[in-house]
Formats: C-alpha cells, structure tokens, sequence
C-alpha cells in the first residue's frame, strides 16, 4: 500500500475553485480508479485557503497511474496548480491497520 499526504496552499481568493475542483477530482477517482483505496480531501478549519489530501493506493502502480490520468492532469495540474501559492507532498508507508485504537 502507498499512502500520500498532500498540503495545498491556495492564493486568496480561489479558495472555493479549488474545493469544487477538488470535489469533481474525487469523483472522477471513484468512478475510474480501482487501485484507489481512498482519496479525501479536507479544507483547515483555522485557515479556509489551506486543503489536505488524503489518499490511499493498493500499490505503487496505482499511485503511479493516478497521475498519469487525464482527470488528474485536467483537474489537479491544469486548474488546481496554478492557484496554488504552494503544495507540499508526502509519501507514507503505514505502519498499522485501520480500525479503531
């Protein structure tokens, strides 16, 4: 399994673009992205132009083709990208199960 953590830093103003692209990306990933376990985004409760994703991947190359997919090129690097001021991402390797503590 790969897990993926990514933090976008939006420009003011473009906040509510992002979350409704970000919204169409993550139904584009469940209709056609099987090797994708999970894919969630979340807006930051203290700061509305901060979004965190949150993405499971049965393998590396199902996260590999998650981003060679014509959504992800559409949607995440032609319109989410450029209004960006930054993007900060991640790759974990979990070290237990889900389920409760």
């Amino acid at each position: 399994m790969r897990t993926l953590l990514a933090r976008y830093h939006v420009q003011p103003g473009h906040s509510d673009a992002v979350e409704a692209t970000l919204q169409k990306m993550a139904a584009a990933v469940a209709r056609d992205e099987p090797g994708c376990l999970l894919y969630r985004a979340a807006r930051s409760a203290d700061n509305p132009d901060v979004f965190v994703l949150y993405e499971e991947y049965a393998d590396e190359a199902a996260l590999l083709a998650h981003r060679e997919t014509p959504h992800f090129r559409d949607l995440i690097e032609g319109t989410v990208v450029p209004m960006l001021t930054s993007r900060e991402r991640e790759l974990l390797v979990p070290v237990t199960r889900g389920g409760a503590s």
